[in-house]
């Protein structure tokens, strides 16, 4: 019985795919360096804004039960943050820090211990993680801080703003 023979690739065909291939590949390069070129483009990985809520309700959580430990904000669910206020004058100055610190385990977190006025490094629940005997101001000095901005009654935490 004859057999067929399937397709044959001439070097003139790989050379023609070699060339249409590298064309395309040096097109999306300088596509991207025409748009990164200009002074006003940046590139953020991630969600930039979380929308923690209403300003008022925030509020009243907080003076019920403490700062609010937010979990998993973000692309990538890997970061946990802390929204609370403090009273500056006659104003509520909104803060948002990280409830880790750089480097520690997921499962270590700080949580607000009311009688003691500061944070505790604290694992969580279901871990068998031992955290490091940690403690944080109510202010989370020494955290990484967030800036926080308030639009339509809400507190929005810009993840990829820090102040300075």
């Amino acid at each position: 019985m004859p057999v067929a023979k399937g397709p044959q690739i001439s070097p003139r065909s790989v050379l023609i795919l070699g060339f249409t291939v590298m064309t395309i590949a040096g097109l999306l390069v300088l596509m991207v360096w025409l748009v990164t070129s200009q002074s006003d483009t940046q590139i953020v990985l991630g969600d930039r804004d979380f929308n923690a809520g209403d300003i008022d309700a925030i509020r009243q959580e907080i003076d019920d039960h403490g700062p609010i430990l937010y979990s998993d904000v973000g692309a990538g669910g890997q970061r946990d943050i802390i929204v609370t206020y403090r009273v500056t004058g006659a104003e509520l100055e909104w803060l948002a820090f990280s409830a880790r610190r750089e480097g520690d385990p997921r499962d270590c977190y700080f949580s607000w211990d009311d009688r003691a006025g500061q944070f505790l490094l604290t694992s969580a629940p279901s871990s068998s993680t031992d955290c490091e005997e940690v403690t944080a101001d109510a202010v989370g000095t020494g955290l990484r801080h967030y800036r926080v901005e308030i639009r339509d009654d809400n507190i929005h935490v810009l993840l990829n703003e820090y102040p300075e």
